[in-house]
């Protein structure tokens, strides 16, 4: 089976508008990104119940709120056009790094970025790094040089590690010992293993007849859906355990379904 081209991905994604409707395939202007929002941000609420800012079903009367001497880090990976920055994760973290290889998708981001929860107030930061995530530490601190800017609160020492890593039609751009890598950078960066999640939301085909791993592969955007199985192989191989897999509700008919993973190091114990 065809594998995914890193040139063909960026070529086919340099024909999109650098819009909502751009990167969400025409489905920009509908429900999908208000739904989804909605729904990424609840799931993460779910495992960091201290993010939710009043007490509720999620985050319960003994549960305490967010320290607030404690700057909450996440990164959002194929970023796109930062939509699940500005609609997901300012809502709840403090300071979002932004990867995407495709320049005018994160120059458009950093230019509007200006209007996020925030962003114009400095209370909280939006940092921006135009790279493939084939070529992307996120274990290695980010030098001005790597950065189209940084947008908000400037801290007074370099930030190390996140408290998220957020993964979401990105993925499939990378293959499988790619992707494997990936996890096994992204999970040494996180600031606790114990606390710290990676999500990914990613497109799912269905598995094989016999439940085994079905992986397809897209010629227009040379890129790869996988199957629930597929996906689960590749968290073992890089050392994480799925804490909860969710499939999004709310979305438009005629769409692959859409599954949510919260990931942890299978051993937090382990020494990384």
């Amino acid at each position: 089976m065809r594998q995914p081209d890193l040139e063909d991905g960026i070529e086919y994604w340099n024909t999109r508008e650098a819009s909502y409707d751009g990167v969400l395939g025409g489905f920009g202007n509908g429900t999908l990104p208000r739904v989804d929002a909605l729904g990424s941000r609840q799931f993460i609420m779910t495992w960091i119940p201290e993010l939710c800012t009043v007490p509720s079903a999620i985050r319960p009367l003994e549960t305490p709120a967010t320290d607030p001497k404690r700057r909450y880090r996440a990164l959002d990976v194929g970023c796109g056009v930062g939509r699940t920055t500005k609609d997901v994760l300012l809502h709840l973290v403090d300071d979002v790094v932004l990867v995407e290889p495709v320049h005018k998708f994160i120059s458009v981001a950093e230019a509007e970025s200006i209007q996020w929860k925030g962003i114009a107030e400095k209370r909280k930061s939006a940092t921006f790094v135009q790279a493939p995530l084939q070529q992307f530490d996120p274990g290695k601190d980010i030098a001005e040089s790597d950065t189209l800017g940084r947008m908000g609160f400037i801290p007074v020492s370099v930030e190390h590690g996140y408290d998220i890593i957020w993964c979401q039609w990105c993925l499939g751009h990378l293959n499988h010992s790619e992707l494997v890598a990936f996890f096994k950078l992204a999970t040494k960066s996180l600031r606790d293993l114990r606390k710290g999640f990676i999500f990914v939301k990613e497109n799912l085909c269905r598995d094989m007849d016999d439940g085994s791993a079905r992986v397809v592969f897209d010629e227009e955007d040379s890129s790869l859906t996988r199957s629930n199985s597929a996906w689960i192989d590749v968290f073992t191989e890089a050392g994480l355990t799925v804490r909860e897999g969710k499939i999004q509700q709310g979305l438009p008919e005629g769409l692959y379904p859409v599954k949510m993973y919260a990931l942890q190091a299978a051993d937090s114990s382990l020494d990384l």
